[in-house]
Formats: C-alpha cells, sequence, structure tokens
C-alpha cells in the first residue's frame, strides 16, 4: 500500500508540474523547432538565391561573349539590370554592373550610362579589396570620358590605399590635369607615375612625357 501511495503521489507530483510548467515548455520546444528549422529554410533560400544569381551570370557571360548575336546589347543589359534588382547582395551583381558598364563605354559610347552602374558597384562593393580599385579605377575612366573632370579626380584621389593601382591612378590623374590645360600639372603627375611603375617604363607614358618636353632620360 505504501508503494502503491507513493506511486500516486509521484503521479500526481508530475500532473502538477505540467500544470504549472507545461506550457511554458511546450512553448520553449516549439520556439526552439522554429528557431532550426527556419534558419534550414534560410540557408536552403541563400544557397537557392546563389545557384540562380550564378546561373544568370554565366548567362550574361555567355552573351556579352556572343559577338554575333544582334540583340547582344539588350540581353546584356537586361540579365545585368535583373541581378542588380533581385540579387543585389550577391557579388555577381556587382559583376554584372562591371560588364554592363564596359558595354556602355566600349560599344555604346554612352559614358554616362556607365558611371550609373559603377557608382552602384561601388556603394555595394564598398572600399577595401581589389575588386574596389578595379571599380574606383573604371568609374574615373567613365567620368573622364564623359569630361566630368573634377569628379574623376575626386574619384581617383578619393582613397589612400591604392595599392598596385597607384602608378595606374596617377597616370591618369596626369591624363586628367592634361585635359583640364594644366600641363605643368600633368608633366608632374606623370613623372610620378613613372616613378611608381613597378612594371618599367611604359611607352605610352614615355610617349606622354615626350609630348609634354620631357626627354626619356629625364
Amino acid at each position: 500500500m505504501a508503494e502503491m501511495r507513493t506511486e500516486e503521489e509521484t503521479v500526481q507530483a508530475i500532473k502538477d508540474w505540467w500544470k504549472k510548467n507545461g506550457s511554458s515548455l511546450l512553448i520553449g520546444v516549439g520556439a526552439a523547432l522554429a528557431i532550426v528549422f527556419g534558419w534550414q529554410a534560410w540557408q536552403n533560400h541563400q544557397m537557392q538565391q546563389r545557384t540562380e544569381a550564378a546561373s544568370q551570370f554565366a548567362e550574361l557571360i555567355n552573351a556579352y561573349s556572343d559577338e554575333s548575336d544582334e540583340n547582344r546589347a539588350d540581353t546584356v543589359a537586361y540579365v545585368a539590370e535583373n541581378l542588380r534588382e533581385e540579387y543585389s547582395d550577391s557579388a555577381f551583381a556587382i559583376y554584372g554592373m562591371l560588364m554592363l558598364a564596359r558595354q556602355q563605354v566600349m560599344d555604346q559610347g554612352d559614358p554616362e550610362g556607365a558611371i550609373e552602374s559603377l557608382t552602384w558597384a561601388q556603394e555595394k562593393a564598398g572600399e577595401s579589396g581589389a575588386l574596389a580599385l578595379v571599380i574606383r579605377n573604371r568609374l574615373a575612366r567613365a567620368q573622364f570620358s564623359a569630361k566630368q573632370y573634377e569628379d574623376a579626380l575626386a574619384t581617383i584621389e578619393g582613397t589612400d590605399n591604392t595599392g598596385s593601382f597607384g602608378a595606374i591612378f596617377t597616370e591618369l590623374k596626369g591624363d586628367i590635369l592634361l585635359a583640364q590645360g594644366n600641363r605643368e600639372g600633368a608633366r608632374e603627375a606623370y613623372l610620378a607615375a613613372r616613378e611608381m611603375n613597378q612594371q618599367g617604363r611604359s611607352g605610352i607614358l614615355e610617349l606622354k612625357l615626350s609630348d609634354l618636353g620631357v626627354e626619356e632620360g629625364a
């Protein structure tokens, strides 16, 4: 009898505890399951997004490379814009804008359009890393082509960490200053670029200096 009473008391104690704590326990378990399955669903969604973005970027490369396609420019613009709208947080969207900007400048003579594409890419890429420098270089060149000289100078002078792009930026600065009629400033920039060039002297740069009256051995 004593054993039965003990079992009954144990069962009753469990019932009482469940009445008091069961709801909160179920809520906690439910929340934990929601977090786990929600995280898995989010990961699966992210993987699907990356896969779809990669697929569209491959389509973009194919379209850009097919010079025989009469609709090449429209296809590149459409796919690149879709990457920007649908996968804006993906690196594929940034590279898509780079390809679109190249087409806008090289094939369509539209540096203003390229400036818009590259400005978006710059905002997404941030200020660190080689990609940021590539974008900055192309943006400055598009601004230069559009005769937005002050903007182009601000772009190339907007970072202290130029890395291996130091000579490239400095030579471009000389081009911009020369276009503005500042021959002395251009000369100084070209000479500085010559000193910074780790690949040895550039034939094109030497021609620029020669046009400004600087001998090759100077």
